[in-house]
């Protein structure tokens, strides 16, 4: 009988050591280590689900004791409470944020000589900003993409979140996934943890063949 696996947490590491640098997401790496000396009070981190944005946001947290705060949160009147004493701030999917608050955000940082980091899956030139005292200011702000992982990438990252897990997994499995999985963030963080919950339900190790049938690969 298969044993039916808690929705117990795992332990992600999150430093700046940990984070896997590779051609998709060195530029945003190199913004992030040369604060605080942006050429301007913001800097927009843009990329797909997964692909790190997250991840980079929680080391520049620990680095520049950034406050988090949550879009549907920000009102103009929340701002100041919202902040408190900090000098820096980071709003993920920024472009779902009110413009009014955000800009209140923005001008508040910008007067501390503090920092925000804005986190989307575009850019803000893209987003529809309508207020146009914010626009021109997030516009006017450093942009940097993280991009979908090549093949070496996300054999590193497999490795990276099954560690994460404390599962042990050959290097033929690692393969192999490299090569069958959508190469994006998202894709590897499903498939990590789909197999890890399969081999906890049947007490066995993640093998190339668990992998073709929790996650329906076809054979080529």
């Amino acid at each position: 009988m298969a044993q039916l696996p808690l929705d117990l947490p795992h332990r992600p590491a999150l430093g700046r050591a940990d984070f896997l640098v590779a051609p998709c997401n060195a530029a945003a790496v190199a913004w992030l280590d040369h604060w605080p000396r942006w050429p301007a009070p913001a800097l927009a981190l843009s990329g797909p689900p997964g692909s790190g944005k997250s991840h980079l946001a929680q080391v520049f947290a620990g680095r520049a004791a950034a406050r988090f705060i949550d879009p549907a949160a920000l009102t103009t009147a929340a701002v100041p409470a919202l902040l408190g004493n900090a000098s820096a701030a980071i709003v993920d999917d920024a472009d779902r944020a009110s413009a009014e608050p955000l800009l209140h955000l923005y001008n508040l940082l910008a007067e501390r000589r503090g920092h925000l980091l804005v986190a989307a899956r575009e850019a803000p030139a893209r987003w529809p900003l309508t207020l146009a005292d914010l626009r021109s200011r997030l516009v006017a702000a450093p942009a940097v993409a993280v991009a979908a992982p090549d093949e070496a990438l996300v054999a590193a990252l497999l490795i990276k979140l099954f560690a994460d897990r404390q599962l042990q997994v050959g290097e033929g499995v690692v393969a192999y996934l490299a090569l069958q999985l959508e190469r994006s963030f998202a894709a590897v963080q499903r498939a990590v943890a789909a197999l890890d919950a399969a081999a906890l339900a049947e007490h066995r190790r993640i093998t190339v063949p668990l992998a073709k049938r929790v996650l329906k690969i076809e054979s080529g």
